[in-house]
């Protein structure tokens, strides 16, 4: 069993001073070497708009400046992660995302705007795109998992339901990430499960892409993503993803960089993203 220590997560702390945005940087800090949270909450306030949704690449492959969809859903898990589900910026999040929100509850997954400012080239959309689950799905269980009471999550919950209980919905695997995160924190804890055990053969069949593994659908093993892979597919995950690490201290990326920043802007966030999924499975020691 691979296990990192010490001298690992110091290699990937200066990993993280040579390589990281300063936002994963006091992440990274806040993490792993008892860092505290407000640098967190400073660095993410420059990448909000006045409209309340974020832009200005915190989405690495979104260059653009003004809101998108999917920003918001790192903004909500960066205040998460700082404590800070309190924060005024969760319900200005709940703002913007009734101001594009479509007429069924649902948020579509890039707006037309993208078109105007760089992006990587998989961020397509048309005139006027439909709701879309990904990344409703998320954002509502991110805003669940805040104890938001914002007005958006009652037709943005209901969006949600009614994905999972139509009869013929074949997710795609970011389909299957979002549905997750909306099933391990929407409050009807009983519908969830139900959900699940519904969807439970539709959604193992769809976790996994060219890019992503069963650790991606799986960060944590209290979540449901864990309830669709054996022990022995997460053990040699874990494995895998411990000797993933690159000499430089660092985890690097399994899909294309379309411009030269990307690369390490998302490195650093892989980086950090990695290392809490080890020490969530015991495979990092204390």
């Amino acid at each position: 069993m691979n296990v990192l220590d010490d001298s690992d997560l110091t290699r990937a702390a200066d990993f993280m001073r040579r390589n990281g945005r300063l936002i994963d940087r006091h992440r990274f800090a806040l993490h792993f070497q008892g860092g505290p949270a407000g640098p967190v909450l400073q660095a993410l306030r420059p990448y909000e708009n006045p409209d309340g949704g974020y832009g200005h690449a915190l989405e690495p492959d979104l260059r653009g400046e003004g809101s998108q969809p999917v920003p918001a859903q790192h903004a909500l898990q960066f205040l998460h992660e700082a404590g800070a589900d309190d924060d005024p910026a969760v319900a200005r999040i709940g703002d913007y995302l009734a101001s594009i929100t479509r007429a069924d509850g649902g948020v579509p997954f890039v707006l037309p705007t993208v078109r105007d400012t760089p992006h990587a080239p998989w961020w397509q959309t048309p005139d006027d795109p439909p709701g879309a689950i990904n990344p409703t799905a998320t954002l509502a269980g991110l805003l669940h998992r805040a104890g938001s009471d914002h007005p958006w999550l009652g037709p943005a919950t209901g969006f949600c339901w009614r994905y999972l209980e139509a009869p013929d919905t074949e997710p795609g695997a970011y389909d299957v990430l979002a549905v997750l995160t909306f099933l391990d924190h929407v409050p009807d804890r009983d519908r969830a499960e139900a959900a699940f055990i519904r969807r439970h053969d539709t959604l193992g069949a769809h976790a996994h892409s060219d890019h992503q593994g069963p650790l991606d659908f799986t960060p944590d093993p209290g979540g449901y993503g864990r309830r669709l892979f054996t022990a022995d597919v997460i053990d040699r995950e874990l494995d895998a993803l411990a000797d993933a690490r690159h000499d430089d201290g660092g985890w690097d990326i399994a899909f294309p960089s379309w411009t030269p920043v990307t690369r390490p802007e998302w490195r650093g966030f892989s980086t950090v993203e990695n290392l809490r999924t080890l020490r969530a499975y015991g495979r990092l020691r204390p």
